[in-house]
């Protein structure tokens, strides 16, 4: 059995917390040979490179299980690919995973669930409240439009998903966030193209934070285009790569002097 942990979580409780929970590739050994999809057929729908950001600073998650065998971003009863319409029409297995196999799967999937659970309510403890970026990666040459670059207006280079939090609350928050990416780099000579809920608006993971820590959590769901690499060989294009980075850092201490003003506001 492939022993490597489904998931790590990293650092001490803190008010600004990072995640990639699609970055990984890694499938245990009993299901590697029923996959009907190649090792790089699944890598394309991965989120490879997202762990460079989440480990720009503690604490942070970076998921190391491809979503093909479990997908930390849906719902428990969605978060094991079953059925084509799981997973965007692809047929994901030649041999079908059984009960005990999927089980074992969700077993790692209700770890990763308690265990940051526990941590983010260490946080609230410690901090009153925190602001956590799920952060994940996009398509956008894709085959059905011969690998051309999809419409930038429906595709900005970072999308930010804000879904089900109060908007309103966390205004200081998002559109601190949403000001300082802009100008925290440029891309082929321009400001980097960030809007919100433009292609995503968060996950199940998003959703869960903001049910499970009403009024004291804001989860930005930030997704990056695959502008930082080729997205059919994964080569990756390392300046672009860092200069995303370097905007994403540039957001950490605006956002948490952000964080503690809508705080201060709630309790005066």
């Amino acid at each position: 059995m492939n022993e490597q942990p489904a998931f790590t979580l990293t650092g001490a409780p803190a008010p600004l917390i990072l995640t990639a929970v699609h970055d990984g590739s890694t499938v245990r050994d009993e299901l590697t040979g029923r996959f009907a999809l190649s090792k790089q057929e699944r890598l394309y729908e991965e989120d490879p490179h997202t762990a460079s950001w989440a480990r720009l600073r503690e604490p942070h998650v970076v998921g190391h299980y491809s979503r093909f065998e479990v997908d930390l971003n849906r719902s428990r009863e969605r978060a094991v690919y079953l059925e084509p319409a799981d997973a965007w029409g692809l047929t994901v297995w030649q041999e079908r995973p059984d009960a005990a196999m999927i089980e074992r799967s969700l077993a790692s999937y209700d770890d990763f669930y308690r265990e940051v659970g526990q941590f983010l309510e260490r946080v609230v403890e410690r901090y009153g409240s925190f602001v956590l970026y799920d952060i994940h990666s996009y398509n956008h040459r894709r085959e059905d439009n011969d690998r051309q670059p999809a419409d930038p207006e429906a595709n900005p280079v970072v999308n930010v998903g804000t879904g089900n939090m109060n908007r309103k609350k966390w205004a200081p928050v998002v559109d601190t966030f949403l000001t300082t990416m802009r100008k925290g780099a440029t891309l082929d000579g321009k400001p980097l193209d960030v809007r919100e809920n433009v292609k995503f608006d968060g996950g199940h993971f998003n959703l869960w934070i903001h049910d499970r820590f009403p009024d004291v959590s804001c989860v930005l769901s930030v997704e990056f285009k695959k502008v930082f690499m080729d997205e059919h060989t994964n080569v990756l294009d390392q300046a672009v790569l860092q200069d995303l980075q370097g905007a994403l850092s540039s957001t950490f201490d605006p956002v948490l002097a952000a964080r503690q003003r809508v705080q201060q506001g709630q309790s005066s």
